[in-house]
């Protein structure tokens, strides 16, 4: 892959796409301070797809994505070639290997809006998780960080293990309660988010544990945890 070349075409691809109506009030609704060119997803991905059609060398899809996630206009980062990085990295995240969670943690690190955290932390994280279980250990580590969305990332990387079949209760019980009294709206709405997925096939322990911790749980986690509930088992918990 000309790893240049390809970041090129993708980035001219969507210039020619610019919509500058689009891009305003995509910036409004983010509250970014971003460069924007207003190109929708379907358009965005249908031009990053491409590049990692044919199967990529892991060092080249690397390399790839790290080059789109530092473009900037102006000395702004890019939003669409971000969302660019990103969609090449969950189409072939496969490749990546235990070192790569340092590169997610980098693009956490690097963010500021869930736009960009939720894919990194489902599907990159998430899926790095999944398949090298040790790496579980950092998410530990990253629930008490400092830095809010990757406490968010934290937690949203359990979703992999949910919707896969094979949630980790233990982590998401004791993440619960490490989390359960955040202010962070961001940080409440992702572990309702997870608390809703698992509901889906283990009603059961959801409802058990967000019962005895109604008093102490946010309207929007709660909300969330009992949104797929049995209708019976929801009435209960809120009626408390």
């Amino acid at each position: 892959m000309d790893v240049e070349g390809e970041a090129a075409r993708i980035l001219g691809e969507l210039r020619t796409q610019a919509d500058p109506v689009r891009a305003e009030n995509e910036k409004r609704y983010l509250k970014s301070d971003f460069a924007h060119i207003g190109v929708t997803v379907p358009a965005l991905r249908k031009v990053a797809a491409p590049a990692v059609k044919t199967k990529p060398a892991r060092d080249e899809l690397v390399a790839l994505a790290k080059t789109l996630w530092d473009v900037t206009d102006e000395g702004r980062p890019v939003h669409e070639a971000r969302m660019a990085a990103i969609e090449i990295l969950v189409r072939r995240v496969s490749l990546l290997e235990r070192r790569d969670l340092a590169m997610a943690e980098r693009l956490v690190r690097d963010s500021a809006s869930w736009v960009y955290v939720d894919q990194i932390a489902e599907k990159v994280v998430g899926g790095l998780v999944l398949r090298y279980p040790e790496l579980a250990t950092v998410l530990d580590a990253w629930v008490g960080d400092p830095y809010m969305w990757i406490r968010r990332t934290a937690v949203l990387a359990l979703l992999a293990g949910v919707r896969a079949g094979n949630p980790d209760l233990e982590r998401l019980d004791r993440f619960g309660d490490a989390l359960i009294g955040e202010r962070e709206f961001f940080i409440r709405k992702a572990l309702g988010w997870v608390l809703r997925e698992l509901s889906k096939k283990d009603p059961e322990w959801v409802a058990a544990w967000v019962e005895p911790r109604v008093g102490v749980m946010s309207g929007v986690t709660l909300r969330e945890a009992v949104r797929r509930l049995p209708a019976e088992d929801a009435a209960r918990i809120l009626g408390r």
